[in-house]
């Protein structure tokens, strides 16, 4: 840096940031010494780095500008990293101009321009310079055939690997083909080629246990994630994540808490998970510690960690914290305007939930399918019946969203509680897709609170429930017209249900309701008798007592 004795201070600063993963901070080092009107070249690639990461397409377009008004653009490290920005950015024409314009390339900038190509699903433009290439690394296959696999061509992307030359199958080459067939859920295929590889990282474990976690074969997961000789944080990560996604969140807190016994420190994606899978059980006590587990640490807090803790907090009913973590947010994505609206809808704050989707519909970020849910659900639990319908209105004709079959439950859900019970009848004859079991259940639910007969038997009649060829194990249906008949004083066919429900093998599934008392959960289960003490305790007939450590 041209007249600065501290030139190597500054560049020292700027890089230590970016090791440290954050870029928004070595960006403004670099903003701080270019106002004293110094420019130093070595400097630009790594914060171009930043730019795409980030992405800042503006500031890298701000730097490319600065490149060439001091004549370094054709520098092909600046080049190249130029090209890598502007295609991490989705500006793929920007990066295939100043690929073409280089007046040098090497290798490296022949990679940059397919991996952009790759990442954006152009794969004909990217095997079009692939075939150019004079000289290709196994950096370039892996491109390619990563690139074939994300875009669903399995097997072209496998075609491509078994063209490989020997000396460009590497271990990455390798990784990339099983993480092509395992996040297209091929996980036969997978396995057969990680039990071939000749090395393995710990990117290929991950990717085989994400993959079978995403076929919800957790069993097989775990034990996949035992066979790791050498586990890594990566690898925790994967089977935490995994067991969360897939409602195993008690085992997700237990791998949590193992993890940190065998001496691995959580990252921002271990505590992401962890709150996840707090917030499916709703147990608060367990997200609070992860919370005071993140600040003692100084675990990295960036979105994913924000919107992880709002979740929790909203869905485990403490709203007070959730509004808080909202309202301190330096940005505000769409995944956090919808926790925040769905956790009061959630829990009878139905006027706070429609006042901040109005906010949120003058902010900068808009509305999407999720957040019409949860909204419509506020509309349904409240009772404001001409509000839903005009928000599902302005859904369709407002915003354009693709209104989906949820949404027309949420619909007749709140009509059926209104008891405009035609009327939500008419709407599920009016749907363009075909009505599923929840959404004639909704309407079933609704004829229960009313008690109307009628249309529960025609709901019945067109769902054919009653046909002698319409075996169902679904009892919810069933039990719900029995209960019906039986409010209302027709004994004759709520005992003509029943029978029916006998002679199908309907089996009614006993309802389970747990309460955390300090860290002990306590099940209930419906239709079983409770043991004196637990019914003493809780006042409650018919009730099991279950009781579970939660450590």
């Amino acid at each position: 840096m041209k007249g600065d004795p501290n030139a190597s201070h500054w560049s020292h600063l700027i890089k230590k940031f970016l090791s440290q993963g954050a870029p928004r901070e070595a960006f403004l080092i670099y903003l701080q010494i270019r106002r004293k009107g110094i420019h130093h070249p070595a400097i630009i690639p790594v914060l171009l780095k930043a730019c795409a990461f980030l992405p800042f397409l503006h500031h890298g377009r701000a730097l490319h500008a600065e490149c060439v008004k001091t004549g370094s653009e054709h520098d092909v490290i600046i080049g190249t990293s130029l090209v890598s920005m502007y295609s991490k950015c989705d500006c793929v024409i920007s990066s295939r101009r100043m690929f073409d314009e280089m007046p040098e390339r090497n290798v490296v900038t022949w990679n940059a321009m397919i991996g952009g190509y790759s990442r954006n699903g152009d794969m004909v433009s990217a095997l079009e310079l692939f075939r150019q290439m004079q000289e290709q690394t196994p950096v370039t296959w892996a491109e390619m055939i990563g690139g074939l696999a994300r875009i669903g061509d399995i097997v072209g992307a496998r075609r491509l690997f078994d063209q490989a030359p020997l000396e460009m199958r590497n271990v990455v080459t390798w990784t990339v083909m099983v993480d092509g067939y395992a996040s297209n859920g091929q996980m036969e295929a997978a396995r057969q080629l990680f039990e071939e590889m000749p090395l393995r990282n710990f990117f290929a474990w991950s990717s085989m246990i994400a993959g079978y976690c995403k076929k919800g074969d957790v069993k097989e997961a775990k034990a996949m994630f035992d066979r790791i000789p050498v586990r890594n944080l990566v690898n925790w990560n994967s089977l935490i994540a995994g067991y969360a996604q897939n409602g195993f969140c008690k085992e997700a807190l237990e791998t949590f808490a193992k993890m940190q016994a065998e001496g691995f420190e959580p990252d921002e994606v271990t505590v992401t998970s962890a709150l996840s899978a707090c917030a499916t059980m709703g147990s608060l006590d367990s997200g609070i510690k992860i919370h005071n587990l993140i600040n003692h640490k100084g675990i990295k807090v960036n979105q994913f960690v924000l919107n992880s803790l709002l979740d929790m907090y909203a869905k485990c009913g403490d709203l007070s914290n959730a509004r808080w973590i909202f309202e301190a947010m330096p940005q505000k994505n769409d995944v956090c305007w919808n926790a925040m609206i769905s956790g009061l809808a959630i829990h009878g704050r139905s006027e706070d939930a429609l006042e901040l989707f109005g906010q949120m519909e003058e902010s900068t970020e808009k509305p999407n399918g999720v957040t019409f849910l949860a909204v419509l659900s506020a509309c349904s639990h409240g009772g404001f019946v001409s509000e839903g319908l005009e928000i599902f209105s302005k859904m369709k004709v407002q915003y354009r969203l693709n209104v989906g079959i949820e949404h027309y439950g949420c619909l007749v859900d709140l009509l059926g509680r209104a008891g405009r019970l035609k009327e939500a009848y008419d709407l599920i004859k009016q749907m363009p897709m075909k009505p599923n079991d929840v959404v004639w259940g909704t309407l079933l639910g609704s004829c229960r609170i009313h008690l109307d007969t009628r249309m529960a038997e025609r709901v019945v009649e067109d769902v054919g429930m009653l046909k002698p060829d319409k075996a169902s194990s679904d009892d919810a249906r069933y039990v719900l017209l029995a209960n019906i008949y039986a409010a209302s004083d027709r004994w004759e066919k709520a005992e003509k249900m029943r029978m029916m429900m006998g002679n199908r093998r309907v089996q009614k599934t006993p309802g389970c309701s747990s309460v955390m008392l300090g860290n002990i959960e306590h099940q209930f289960h419906a239709g079983v008798q409770a043991d004196p003490q637990t019914h003493q305790l809780y006042g409650a007939s018919q009730l099991i007592f279950r009781t579970e450590s939660q450590g």
